[in-house]
């Protein structure tokens, strides 16, 4: 099989590994596989066709090769992908402008992620492209800790996937069309472990598919909450991923009130709570939680952990 190649410079620093972090859904989900040479590998549904892509990043430069009949898609999208339109000048003179700002609590959370800003210079908020890609990973993870939806995902992935093009690592499989989402029974459902209420948002959404690719943000936002079972959390997760979009908080999220709130106060806080603290950086609110959850700062746990249910033995 043919391969397309093609050599990117990124303009500043680049974290490959931090950048593309937020697309894989759980260690083995079956789209993507980072092996021992440091290089990534994507098997992507593109509006062309499946495609692989393999990108590793030395010496200030990105070397990508990709394989299949999207493969052209793939190398052409890469800058975007890898953070290319990403408003990282933007970002640095909002949080100097909250650095100067009169209130003292907001030049404290301006100086905090300025720090954070500096110790993560290369991670970028990169754009996928490809809505429906990250949309059903993301209704999987709709009210459910992350073991249990990432379980489901590899399941239907492996089932009903595509081996991806191309020289790939044992495994490696594009994930299913739309129409064959729109197909997959109830029982297999059930094995994976996703419960009727999540298999009929997926199935739903797969019959508009195609009119959710493209446009901007905010259409994607309409768009996607028009369907019925997709809410602002699940917009969010899906427009952070396919647009790159940088202000896009996932309210709602279980956890992330709690964390934001405990890294910029030491206390917890609730959505609204979250939203007034990230206030001062409006337009880039996606990327300071991403900051935050990258420090590793935490509220104390004071419990044990959500388990993970099995829809399979019900």
């Amino acid at each position: 099989m043919s391969v397309v190649e093609r050599v990117w410079r990124p303009e500043g620093a680049l974290d490959l590994r931090l950048t593309l972090s937020p697309h894989p859904h759980g260690g083995g989900d079956p789209a993507w596989r980072r092996t021992a040479d440091g290089a990534t590998w994507r098997a992507c549904r593109t509006p062309v066709g499946p495609g692989t892509l393999r990108v590793a990043y030395r010496g200030g430069q990105v070397d990508a090769a990709a394989w299949g009949a999207g493969a052209e898609w793939l190398v052409e999208t890469l800058p975007e992908l890898l953070g290319a339109s990403d408003d990282i000048s933007g970002f640095g003179e909002l949080v100097r402008g909250a650095a100067g700002a009169g209130d003292g609590s907001v030049r404290a959370r301006a100086a905090f992620v300025g720090e954070l800003a500096a110790r993560h210079a290369g991670l970028r908020i990169g754009r996928s492209g490809r809505v429906f890609e990250a949309l059903v990973p993301a209704v999987l993870e709709q009210k459910v800790v992350g073991r249990e939806a990432w379980r489901a995902w590899r399941w239907l992935v492996r089932k009903y996937g595509d081996i991806a093009p191309g020289p790939v690592p044992e495994g490696l499989t594009v994930m299913p069309s739309p129409e064959v989402w729109r197909r997959v029974p109830s029982w297999d459902w059930h094995r994976a472990g996703a419960e009727a209420v999540r298999a009929r948002t997926i199935i739903n959404a797969a019959q508009h598919a195609e009119k959710l690719e493209g446009g901007s943000s905010a259409e994607a936002d309409r768009l996607l909450r028009a369907l019925p079972g997709i809410g602002v959390w699940t917009s969010a997760e899906v427009r952070q991923r396919a647009h790159g979009d940088p202000d896009a908080p996932s309210v709602g999220d279980y956890h992330l009130p709690s964390v934001v709130g405990y890294a910029f106060t030491g206390q917890k806080t609730d959505d609204a709570g979250m939203l007034e603290l990230l206030e001062p950086f409006a337009g880039h609110r996606h990327r300071v939680i991403r900051l935050i959850e990258l420090s590793g700062i935490r509220p104390p746990a004071r419990g044990p952990r959500m388990a993970a249910r099995d829809y399979r033995s019900f």
